[in-house]
C-alpha cells in the first residue's frame, strides 16, 4: 500500500542563486504534502542554509550541486546527518571535475581514454615534450564541457604549451586522442536506460557536441554501450545519471563523461520525479514504465516538439493488449533477435537505497584544493577562489538566467547582421522569450529552423549569449 501522507518524508528542493534549476513542483505531480524550497545564496551562506533546512524539518533534499559549491555542500551534508541528499554528495562526486570522473573510473576499473593529470606544471611540461600526439586537453574543474568550448585537440608540444600558457588550466589534464565513430549519451533512472542517442561530429571535425554542429540520432544504440552505462550508474549508486560513451573506430567503448547534472528533456525530469516519489513512498506511487528503446520512437518526433513534451507515459506490456507496440516489435540485440519487452527484465529499474557511509571524503579526494595553483610571479596566475558563483551551462537545466525581455532583445540586436526583421522572425518562431532562452541554453542549433537564420548567425548568437552570461557571473562574483 505504501506510506500514508503523515508517514511520507518531508521533501525540499535544493536551489542556488544564478544556477539553472533541474526540478520544480510539476515534476512531482501528485505528491500530497508541501514540498519546501531552500535556496543557497553563495559566499558565507552555509550556516543560514543549514538552519533553514532544520527549521523546515526537511528529510530529503533534492537537487544537483554545481562544481564550485561542491566542497561547501560536503560540509553542509555532514552538518545535516539526518537529511538525505538526492543525489548523494558521493554520487555527485563526478559532477565536480573531469579529474573526479577519471578517479571514479580508475577506482571501479571503468574503460576511459588513457588520462594524465598533473598538478606540477614542470613535470607536465617534461611529459608533454616526450609524449606522442595528438592529445585532448580539457578544463578539469567545472560543471560540464560547456558545449565543448573548453575541450581542445593539440597536435604538437608547441600547441600544447601555447594552450596551457594561455588558458592556465589547473590541474593540467589531458588524454590520448581516441578516433571515434561517434559518442552516445545514455540517461538512466534507477540504473535503467531511459533515453540514449548518438552524437556525430560534422564531416572533418572531431567534436560531437550539438552546439558545435554535431548531429543526433536515436537508432540502434549498441548493447555494449547500454551495459557499460548501467555498470557505471550502479558504481555511482545513482538515482538518476547520464553517461557520455565514446564508440571508438576500434570497436571499443570508453567513458568520456558521467554526472547527475545533465541536459534532460522535460519528460525525463518528470520520469525522475515519478521514480523518486515511488521510491520514497515505498510503492504508494506508481513506478514509471519506460520500455527499452522508447527513445527510438520518441526520437522520430520533431526536436522542437520533443523539447517541450511533458508527462509522457507508456502502458506495461500485456499479451492481451490490442496492438501493444513494444510487445509486438522485435529487435536484433547482441547476437540474437528478441522482443523489446523481454529486455525490460534484463534492464530493470532498481530502487536505489541511501548509503550510510562516505565513499569520497574530501580529506582524501579534494585534490583541487589540496594542490591549488600557487601565485608564482613566473606563472602570472591568480590564486583560485575557494568558492565562486558557478559557470552556468546548458547541462544544469531549466530557468534562472536573469535577463528582461527588453535586455534580451537589445542583446540580439547588438549582433552584427541581426536586425529588427530577423529579431521579429525569431520571436515569432519561439513565441515567448523564455522559450528562446531555453533554446539558447539547451540547443542553439534549433535557431536554424528560423527562416533567414543560418549557421554563421547561430554561432554569433551563441557567442553573444555566452559572453553575456560570463559578464553576469563576473559581476556577481565582484
Amino acid at each position: 500500500m505504501g506510506l500514508k501522507n503523515k508517514e511520507l518524508p518531508k521533501l525540499g528542493f535544493l536551489y542556488l542563486d544564478y544556477v539553472l534549476r533541474f526540478f520544480d513542483h510539476s515534476n512531482f505531480k501528485g505528491w500530497p504534502n508541501k514540498i519546501e524550497t531552500v535556496t543557497y545564496h553563495w559566499k558565507n551562506d552555509k550556516d543560514r542554509f543549514i538552519a533553514e533546512v532544520k527549521r523546515k524539518k526537511i528529510d530529503v533534499l533534492i537537487g544537483n550541486v554545481p562544481a564550485t559549491a561542491y566542497e561547501t555542500f560536503r560540509e553542509i551534508a555532514r552538518e545535516l546527518p539526518n537529511v538525505r541528499f538526492i543525489p548523494s554528495l558521493d554520487t555527485q562526486f563526478s559532477n565536480k571535475s573531469k579529474e573526479n570522473v577519471t578517479r571514479f573510473a580508475w577506482k571501479y576499473g571503468l574503460p576511459i581514454p588513457k588520462t594524465y593529470i598533473y598538478y606540477n606544471r614542470g613535470n607536465a611540461d617534461t611529459f608533454l615534450k616526450k609524449t606522442e600526439y595528438p592529445k585532448i586537453v580539457k578544463k578539469s574543474y567545472g560543471p560540464s564541457n560547456y558545449g565543448g568550448y573548453f575541450v581542445h585537440k593539440v597536435d604538437s608540444y608547441k600547441e600544447a604549451r601555447e594552450l596551457f600558457d594561455e588558458k592556465k588550466y589547473h590541474p593540467m589534464y589531458f588524454q590520448d586522442f581516441v578516433p571515434m565513430e561517434a559518442d552516445i549519451r545514455v540517461m538512466l533512472i534507477g540504473h535503467k536506460p531511459v533515453c540514449a542517442f548518438w552524437r556525430r561530429a560534422p564531416e572533418g571535425e572531431w567534436l560531437t557536441n550539438t552546439s558545435q554542429g554535431g548531429e543526433m540520432d536515436y537508432m540502434n544504440v549498441p548493447k555494449s554501450v547500454l551495459d557499460l552505462a548501467v555498470k557505471v550508474s550502479k558504481a555511482a549508486n545513482a538515482e538518476y545519471w547520464a553517461c557520455d560513451v565514446a564508440y571508438g573506430k576500434d570497436g571499443k567503448v570508453r567513458i568520456l563523461e558521467c554526472a547527475t547534472a545533465f541536459a534532460a528533456f522535460p519528460y525525463i525530469r518528470d520520469w525522475i520525479g515519478q521514480y523518486l516519489m515511488w521510491s520514497l513512498s515505498k510503492g504508494r506511487f506508481k513506478k514509471p514504465n519506460t520500455p527499452m528503446f522508447n527513445w527510438e520512437e520518441l526520437g522520430k518526433i520533431s526536436p522542437d516538439l520533443l523539447r517541450t513534451m511533458r508527462h509522457i507515459t507508456f502502458g506495461e506490456y500485456r499479451p492481451s493488449y490490442d496492438g501493444a507496440f513494444f510487445g509486438a516489435k522485435k529487435k536484433v540485440y547482441g547476437e540474437k533477435e528478441v522482443y523489446i519487452h523481454e529486455l525490460d527484465s534484463e534492464y530493470k529499474m532498481f530502487d536505489v537505497k541511501e548509503r550510510t557511509f562516505e565513499e569520497w571524503p574530501s580529506e582524501k579526494w579534494n585534490y583541487q584544493d589540496r594542490f591549488a595553483l600557487k601565485n608564482l610571479k613566473s606563472m602570472k596566475v591568480p590564486l583560485l577562489k575557494k568558492e565562486e558563483a558557478p559557470e552556468v551551462s546548458g547541462d544544469e537545466a531549466t530557468e534562472a538566467i536573469t535577463i528582461s525581455d527588453k535586455e534580451l532583445e537589445e542583446l540580439l540586436l547588438s549582433i552584427k547582421g541581426l536586425g529588427k526583421k530577423k529579431l521579429a522572425k525569431i520571436l515569432t518562431y519561439f513565441k515567448t522569450h523564455s522559450d528562446l532562452i531555453n533554446t539558447l541554453e539547451r540547443e542553439p542549433r534549433a535557431l536554424e529552423n528560423v527562416k533567414t537564420i543560418d549557421i554563421k548567425m547561430v554561432e554569433r548568437i551563441t557567442k553573444a549569449w555566452g559572453d553575456y552570461k560570463k559578464e553576469l557571473l563576473i559581476s556577481l562574483v565582484d
